[in-house]
């Protein structure tokens, strides 16, 4: 009897083991045919900026702020980091939004996830003119969870509309279209 359940186990722990195998084939098939994206055009919720428990950090010069230093204009606030090639890649772009757009109501952000000495480094570097707000990596995981950023990518991007709602949230690099599409209509 001994035996036979053995057998039997040994026959399941097989059986187990080829869906296993099985699903995972599948699922890959199954996500190749799936485009994939980055983005989020609403959260399932829209929630309003205004009405969140507040946030405050320094910039790069010392100076605290808080969101609400912004309320009224168009936010495009963006989590990133000095070792990050796609932020690197794409605050050219965030440069030229802030300097094209700037006078009609956009703000851009940068919440840099790292050390001061770097995220200044990067930011001269790159002339970026738009503020830049230090976020310590040891804190980043709560402030970036409560901006729709459970994984802790990024960059990460969230566009907030002049009343506070929150309107699009880009997880990666964020492209010319992902602007023309979401934060360019909210400007006119």
């Amino acid at each position: 009897m001994n035996k036979y359940l053995y057998r039997v186990f040994i026959g399941l722990v097989v059986l187990a083991g080829v869906c296993v195998v099985g699903g995972s084939i599948a699922q890959a098939a199954t996500d190749h045919q799936r485009p994939r994206t980055n983005t989020m055009a609403l959260p399932e919720r829209t929630n309003n900026a205004w009405e969140m428990n507040p946030f405050h950090l320094k910039d790069l010069q010392g100076e605290m702020h808080s969101l609400e230093d912004w309320k009224g204009k168009v936010i495009m606030m963006n989590f990133w980091a000095s070792w990050c090639g796609p932020c690197q890649y794409e605050i050219p772009e965030f440069v030229h939004y802030q300097q094209q757009y700037g006078d009609k109501g956009l703000q851009l952000i940068g919440i840099g996830v790292d050390e001061k000495r770097k995220l200044a480094n990067v930011a001269r570097s790159l002339g970026m003119n738009y503020p830049v707000l230090v976020l310590e990596p040891s804190a980043a995981g709560n402030l970036m969870r409560k901006w729709g950023n459970d994984a802790g990518v990024i960059p990460h991007t969230v566009v907030i509309d002049r009343d506070g709602r929150i309107k699009y949230i880009h997880r990666g690099q964020m492209d010319e279209e992902a602007f023309n599409t979401y934060v360019l209509p909210l400007l006119k």
